[in-house]
């Protein structure tokens, strides 16, 4: 089957890196609309309807997983582009890793959202195909939008399930079948290995239909491949949490919104994320601008990459001198983050009171004291409980 041309949407400064966003099943290019916007303040950012759905032609089916990634080089051929980054949500992942496979050139790096290398059984696919051949997209419109959403969140916002239905609905019969049968026949398992694209893999925490362990089977086929789970949210993490997910593309994507490559700055960022948790890392990354951008490269690449990755002290004492020194200079505001970064360096409560009560005799009482209300309110967000002299 010959390629179509896809509806599609361009964003973003014209000569910024390029970002295509590949859409789930049943879905249109609005999907992404909450991702949109952010990206297009550092990418190119690319929207497209699958065939079949959104403003796209639907030809007839059967369609195979190729002729959704030939759609996709046709429309990076129309648009001049030799290469982008790539973010797919279920078969818009597929379709990525499809395209890794068969046209590494023109991935960068990918984000896969909610996917599969591999969802059987095949019947599954062809008799829902079948279904909506006979009666219509509209019979299984209610039962997909049930697995995008969770109960809580589909109970709280009528509105917003309104609006995914009309979405699943106003997908064209046709297009929709001949995409079941594309993820029915669809097997990429063997072809992982060959896919050398950085890649993160994004799950949703309650997704009944793409859950953690079909994302550990990709991330065992792809060297490097990095899962992170994202909650509460089913099947269309994207939609559930905008936020979280759209900080993790940007984080894996640009990190620093930068090209610094160097090795100091890596070995920041990577005990960066170790001590400070990759969700904080990821969001602190995210909401960067051109005004602060610099700043966080000056953090990562001298006080995380120069200091904290010297031999001459471990983490945990680097963690009591960091809690000392916050807690004698007033910077309350950090204490939180510094708290938790030294749970993870192995102190425990009675530690962290040990630390405290030593600053109040060098630093001053009132000092310490505020410092001690802050570490303690932080370990009991921590579910820690309150310090014991066994703890440490």
């Amino acid at each position: 089957m010959s390629s179509v041309e896809v509806h599609h949407v361009v964003t973003g400064p014209v000569d910024a890196p390029v970002v295509m966003l590949h859409d789930a099943l049943g879905s249109s290019l609005d999907m992404w609309d909450a991702q949109a916007a952010p990206l297009a303040t550092r990418f190119r950012v690319v929207r497209y309807d699958l065939r079949g759905h959104g403003g796209s032609p639907a030809p007839a089916g059967p369609y195979t997983l190729t002729d959704l990634t030939a759609d996709v080089t046709a429309l990076l051929d129309r648009l001049g582009v030799a290469r982008a980054h790539h973010v797919g949500l279920s078969l818009g992942g597929m379709i990525a890793m499809q395209l890794a496979v068969t046209a590494p050139a023109r991935v960068d790096r990918m984000v896969l959202c909610c996917t599969a290398a591999h969802l059987p059984p095949a019947q599954r696919w062809h008799d829902r195909a079948a279904t909506v051949r006979s009666e219509g997209v509209g019979a299984v419109a209610d039962a997909v939008v049930d697995r995008w959403l969770t109960a809580g969140l589909a109970a709280a916002d009528r509105a917003l399930v309104h609006r995914l239905l009309t979405m699943v609905r106003g997908t064209s019969d046709e297009g929709y079948a001949g995409c079941c049968e594309a993820i029915g026949t669809m097997d990429l398992r063997d072809e992982l290995a060959s896919i050398t694209a950085p890649t993160l893999l994004l799950v949703g925490d309650e997704d009944p239909a793409t859950p953690r362990q079909l994302a550990e089977v990709i991330a065992d086929g792809l060297a490097g491949a990095r899962i992170v789970m994202v909650g509460p949210a089913a099947h269309l993490a994207n939609v559930e949490q905008p936020d979280a997910v759209t900080g993790h593309i940007l984080a894996h994507l640009d990190p620093e919104g930068t090209a610094v490559t160097d090795e100091r700055y890596d070995a920041g960022m990577q005990v960066r994320r170790e001590v400070l948790g990759e969700a904080y890392v990821d969001q602190a990354t995210a909401r960067a601008t051109p005004m602060t951008r610099p700043f966080q490269t000056y953090i990562t690449r001298n006080a995380w990459g120069e200091v904290w990755t010297r031999d001459g002290l471990d983490r945990r004492t680097r963690s009591c001198l960091t809690l000392a020194l916050l807690a004698a200079l007033g910077h309350e505001r950090e204490l939180p983050l510094h708290v938790r970064a030294a749970v993870r360096n192995g102190l425990g409560a009675h530690d962290i009171a040990e630390v405290l009560l030593h600053t109040a005799v060098y630093a001053g009482v009132p000092a310490a004291n505020a410092a001690m209300a802050v570490a303690q309110q932080t370990l009991a967000d921590m579910g820690l409980p309150e310090a014991q002299p066994d703890d440490g």
